[in-house]
């Protein structure tokens, strides 16, 4: 790539130190002393989870070595999965005398070296960061993992000491807005569970059983019309296999599959019980696999609306996890289904509260979509900025 005017362009280890971990299966001699590390699994993207943090022995003469420094950008090997290479965050010194694992570097940047570690972080993170470590991936005779040497030629693209500091706090201004908006759909989801308990679970409504509104549809797709082939997943509902599974994943012969329409629900037998459930909302019609149950509803029984929140409750979660067990691939067929008992209001309630709860709904769906859109902003801002495409203006910072 092309430097930028003013920018240097030098390989990471002229200006950092990378650091390899400690082997768990190190032979230890002479005096140890024991010490929290961290591994692999507490290093994600952006953050270090403390959740789980092991000890373990580490010679006393090595101790200097091994003990991260507040400031140390933390980045994990791969492990064999192009998805996790240049997985880090920056250490921020929650744990006092800490070492890492050796799957797990650390970079270090030099005293006066006038690299700021969020920068290095961000660039690491950004496209740029990412399409290197992944030729060194394709390139190498390894399963998608980094090695010390490819980390230490990262070719870094570095502004002056001023601009990295504006540029972290552009980017910062992101993160920012990205942050409260993910705490404030947390904040909207917890909502929304309690009052979808509250005004169904523990409603005190009278109660019936899904069989007495719901009938089993097994239109198949005969005459070959339907070439939609749809799965149903449990955080997104409906989904075209290829968005889930980045390839089709259908047989060829679509003849036996089932038709589903739009209003119409499904689920996965076998995945019902982890959520796989879901209406037909966002097309008029597709096929499913023959293993799918595909149902109806009679409307004037029950009000859809109302149907699709109480399969979103613990409640319904739990009543389909028991009828599963016990089972030998823990199924549901649609006869075990339909005998659940639900809380059945008269349809006028039943509409009113569905109307409420789709209010609380439909407010967390613009926020994901403003998440989704800041993130994506994000993205393109990183790519612009720390690769001196786009500059932004330099005032005077001093070099701590």
């Amino acid at each position: 790539m092309k430097r930028p005017a003013g920018w240097a362009n030098l390989p990471l280890h002229h200006l950092a130190d990378v650091r390899t971990g400690l082997s768990k299966n190190a032979k230890r001699e002479g005096p140890t002393v024991r010490l929290p590390y961290l591994r692999v699994a507490n290093v994600q993207d952006g953050i270090v989870d403390l959740s789980d943090v092991q000890e373990i022995e580490v010679p006393a003469s090595q101790v200097a070595r091994f003990t991260l420094q507040k400031g140390d950008l933390l980045l994990i090997e791969g492990n064999g999965n192009p998805e996790n290479l240049g997985r880090g965050c920056l250490w921020d010194g929650q744990i006092s005398d800490i070492v890492h694992q050796n799957h797990v570097f650390a970079v270090r940047p030099r005293p006066n070296s006038q690299l700021l570690p969020k920068f290095l972080e961000l660039q690491v993170q950004s496209d740029y960061g990412r399409n290197y470590f992944l030729s060194c991936a394709k390139g190498s005779t390894g399963l998608s993992s980094l090695n010390s040497t490819q980390l230490k030629e990262f070719p870094l693209l570095v502004p002056p000491y001023e601009e990295q500091c504006q540029i972290t706090e552009v980017v910062g201004a992101w993160a920012s807005a990205i942050q409260k908006t993910e705490q404030l759909i947390e904040a909207k989801e917890r909502y929304y569970t309690h009052e979808l308990s509250r005004l169904i679970s523990r409603g005190q409504h009278p109660r019936g059983q899904v069989g007495s509104f719901a009938h089993e549809i097994s239109e198949r797709n005969r005459d070959g019309n339907e070439a939609r082939v749809l799965s149903v997943t449990n955080s997104r509902g409906f989904v075209l296999p290829e968005d889930q599974f980045e390839r089709r994943v259908a047989s060829a012969d679509l003849s036996n599959y089932k038709v589903v329409r739009r209003g119409q629900y499904a689920y996965n037998p076998s995945r019902i019980n982890v959520g796989s459930i879901a209406r037909l909302d966002d097309w008029d019609d597709g096929v499913l696999s023959p293993m799918y149950v595909v149902f109806g509803l009679d409307e004037t029984k029950v009000d859809s609306d109302y149907f699709r929140h109480w399969l979103d409750s613990h409640e319904a979660r739990e009543r389909i996890k028991k009828s599963a067990q016990g089972s030998v691939r823990e199924t549901v067929s649609f006869s075990e289904f339909a005998s659940l008992s639900i809380p059945l209001p008269d349809l006028a309630t039943q509409t009113a509260i569905a109307r409420y709860l789709n209010t609380l709904r439909q407010e967390i769906t613009l926020l994901s979509r403003s998440l989704t859109a800041l993130k994506r902003q994000k993205r393109g801002l990183m790519q612009k900025l720390l690769t001196g495409k786009w500059r932004v203006p330099v005032t005077e910072v001093e070099v701590t």
